[in-house]
């Protein structure tokens, strides 16, 4: 069974130990806005959606739970929950990874001349995105819970954490060490929690899991919780999982997840590689004991952009209607979005970015809006590819992608139009949840190697670049201008 707990859904598959998936699972989640820039979530309904999903894929493939061998579990990462260690009830409500309430907390790290500390010791870059501020934020709103947080009382973990705590009734509090890399807590190369880092953001190390290998013997589930004891042997974060799931075990392979944002991972193996292009450095995975890292560009709104056009703006009534909407007109005449609903990413690293439609005139439609929607995702991805091939000093040859939208044809023909290469979508899309199964599956024995998971892998269809480099770079350089008027709003 994978378990894919993500931003706006819970889902669960069964998997065979060909690969095949035999049954599934979803529900979506609730979101939280209580003020403007803030993301919450009610983190029991994280887990009573998991549970149920988890129930209904089972009895969806005719199975019972003690028919499954092992569980995988991967997971929207970054967000912060904090529960008490005996009840295993939450004390605040969780806050997500797109959350923007801490970034003051972000410019006093600056003020103190501590981002490049943090850089060196995390890999990452400072940002109200990771789980950090927000557990300082969450410790600072209440001076209860620092009591309560140094006497032990109280548990911090992300989603992978706090899944495994209830899953298990409370007998194990981990994390898996993908996911404590994004906590900018962590110390990427010894592998270990920072006390220094602990120390500046004044965070008592009693609140924090034990870090553990992504694929192994990694947990037990409690047959009072679960219905049945059933090993737990595969953990990654949302992206590293999809990074596997594509089969990206040799350095220099790269993936692209299309979601509620996107994210471009390379594998860059037993060596973490530093940017000098303003992206992340981070843990992929550990297994056997061999630690393997990833360089990464983390890109916040891209699938939550269609999902404002139709929540927001009511352009559309489902977010599968933006396809058929923007290839109604053969280009945007003019019209850029820049969707920095959230501030913006890798490669800016702008919290104060605001969105921006700009090149609006009388003839502007909401179908040039929805193709200048489709368009600002693969702009944002190019954006991160070059700063990435920069970095590594390898060029991109092919671009495997995955996630929701990648069903989505037109926004995968766009993404080669303007990235001037290959764009490759595999047989299975559900890469993320697969990503744990595999992980699971070769902690079990299921899978022998990595190499036998690689060969499971399939292309499905590839989408070759129709524009020429003049057409495609001059739309490139106006996006270019659009995220400069979008930038630095204080």
């Amino acid at each position: 069974m994978a378990i894919d707990q993500g931003t706006t859904s819970s889902r669960a598959l069964i998997v065979s130990s060909e690969g095949t998936i035999l049954a599934s699972a979803q529900t979506p989640v609730e979101m939280i806005y209580p003020h403007p820039g803030w993301v919450n979530q009610n983190a029991v309904n994280l887990w009573e959606t998991t549970r149920q999903v988890a129930h209904d894929a089972v009895a969806r493939a005719g199975l019972r739970l003690s028919d499954i061998t092992t569980i995988g579990i991967t997971n929207q990462r970054e967000t912060t929950i904090l529960w008490d260690r005996k009840t295993l009830e939450p004390v605040a409500p969780a806050i997500v990874w797109q959350s923007r309430q801490t970034a003051s907390m972000i410019d006093a790290i600056a003020a103190r001349d501590m981002t490049n500390l943090y850089a060196r010791i995390t890999g990452l870059i400072p940002d109200a995105y990771f789980s950090a501020t927000k557990l300082a934020w969450l410790l600072d709103q209440n001076p209860d819970f620092r009591a309560r947080a140094e006497s032990g009382e109280l548990c911090f973990g992300t989603v992978d954490s706090w899944l495994v705590a209830r899953l298990t009734g409370g007998a194990s509090h981990i994390t898996e060490i993908g996911n404590a890399s994004r906590t900018m807590l962590f110390d990427i190369h010894r592998c270990e929690w920072s006390g220094q880092l602990l120390d500046d953001l004044a965070i008592p190390p009693q609140l924090l899991p034990q870090v553990v290998e992504s694929s192994g013997d990694l947990a037990m589930t409690d047959a009072g919780v679960f219905g049945a004891e059933i090993a737990i042997c595969g953990i990654a974060g949302d992206q590293q999982s999809a990074l596997f799931g594509q089969a990206c075990f040799s350095p220099g392979q790269m993936k692209n997840t299309y979601g509620t944002g996107s994210f471009l991972l390379m594998q860059t193996g037993e060596r973490a590689s530093f940017s000098k292009n303003w992206l992340l450095t981070t843990i992929a995975w550990s297994i056997g004991g061999v630690v393997s890292y990833a360089l990464e560009g983390a890109i916040f709104v891209t699938g939550a952009a269609i999902g404002w056009l139709r929540d927001g703006l009511g352009l559309i009534e489902k977010a599968s209607d933006v396809e058929a909407l923007a290839a109604s007109v053969s280009n945007t005449d003019g019209v850029f979005f820049v969707p920095a609903l959230t501030g913006l990413g890798a490669p800016h690293w702008d919290p104060h970015a605001r969105g921006m439609i700009v090149g609006l005139t009388r003839g502007t439609t909401k179908a040039h809006i929805a193709l200048a929607a489709l368009e600002a995702i693969c702009f944002q991805v190019r954006d991160v590819a070059e700063a990435m091939a920069s970095d590594s000093g390898t060029p991109l040859t092919e671009l495997r992608v995955d996630g929701s939208a990648s069903n989505n044809d037109l926004l995968l023909q766009l993404q080669a139009d303007l990235l001037g290469v290959p764009v490759v979508r595999p047989e299975q899309v559900e890469t993320t949840a697969l990503g744990a199964a595999y992980l699971a599956g070769l902690g079990a024995g299921i899978w022998l190697s990595q190499q036998q998971i690689g060969n499971i892998w399939r292309e499905a269809k590839r989408f070759e670049p129709r524009l020429s480099a003049d057409e495609r770079d001059g739309r490139y350089a106006r996006w270019k201008q659009a995220v400069d008027h979008a930038t630095g709003w204080k």
